[in-house]
């Protein structure tokens, strides 16, 4: 990832995801780089071959509006691709020297033992500063002071909690590139990419991509030991206040085994302390 062109690392990677036959054109030939040409894409979006280079090398950051909406269209971004390109086309702030100290509120933090359900705090960087005691015994990757990014790429215990691990981890990381849009240049960022894209090969090919997602509702399964397997639904709320702070939530279907499983996960977990966990941060 570079510091300081976003926009043109998201042109040139989305540019080699599309083919010449998905673009309309000859597919024959050599080529020396996967998907379509500088010069394809210029031509496609009808502006010339040495402004897209422009583009590209960070030489011009900010194309029009007809520009971008061209750019999207060849590169068959979807909706949320093309909000992303267009977040990137747009001047950006300077950066604050510094974040303050990330706390979870105290009402969020008197709430989470409350819950009926699995629920933990993260901030931006997927960094667990809270959980209740249920979301603890339904994954040891949701315990404080977990980065559930590394967690999920370099735990061997991931795959054992995450049997559809491989099916969802893409929109995983799609998911971090859309929240930190083009706030690429912060140095938290910029560490956690560089330690993932060193331990996980798996990682550094996904993040590559620069794939585009805002998440939603999210369906996955979780293994547990005791009390087997389970679908859950998966709910992100923002923390109103907190600078990117959200409260993540797993919840079953009414009436279905996995609901039966997560009462029967409840009742294991009563006889602990009725405490949410915090991480202290230094």
């Amino acid at each position: 990832m570079s510091r300081n062109n976003p926009l043109g690392d998201f042109l040139r990677a989305r540019r080699e995801l599309v083919t010449p036959t998905e673009a309309g054109l000859p597919g024959g030939g050599l080529r020396r780089v996967p998907g379509l040409r500088r010069e394809e894409v210029a031509m496609l979006a009808g502006i010339s071959a040495e402004y897209y280079l422009r583009l590209e090398q960070g030489r011009d950051r900010t194309p029009s509006v007809q520009v971008v909406e061209a750019l999207a269209r060849v590169l068959k971004l979807d909706e949320e691709g093309a909000g992303y390109l267009s977040d990137l086309a747009r001047p950006q702030p300077r950066r604050t020297k510094g974040r303050s100290v990330e706390q979870v509120p105290a009402g969020i933090a008197m709430l989470l033992p409350t819950l009926n359900v699995p629920a933990f705090v993260v901030n931006r960087y997927r960094d667990v500063l809270a959980a209740n005691p249920l979301a603890i015994s339904l994954s040891p990757l949701m315990r404080p002071g977990t980065n559930r990014l590394v967690a999920l790429f370099t735990d061997p215990q991931a795959r054992t909690y995450h049997p559809d691990l491989d099916a969802n981890i893409g929109n995983v990381v799609a998911q971090l590139r859309a929240e930190m849009g083009a706030d690429t240049d912060d140095p938290r960022l910029q560490s956690l990419i560089g330690e993932l894209s060193l331990k996980s090969d798996q990682f550094r090919k996904l993040w590559a991509r620069h794939d585009i997602h805002r998440g939603g509702t999210d369906t996955g399964l979780i293994h547990h030991p005791h009390v087997g397997e389970m679908e859950l639904r998966r709910e992100k709320l923002a923390i109103i206040g907190s600078d990117g702070l959200q409260m993540v939530m797993y919840h079953a279907e009414p009436g279905s085994t996995a609901a039966d499983r997560l009462v029967l996960l409840a009742a294991l977990t009563a006889s602990s302390e009725d405490e949410v966990a915090v991480h202290r941060q230094p």
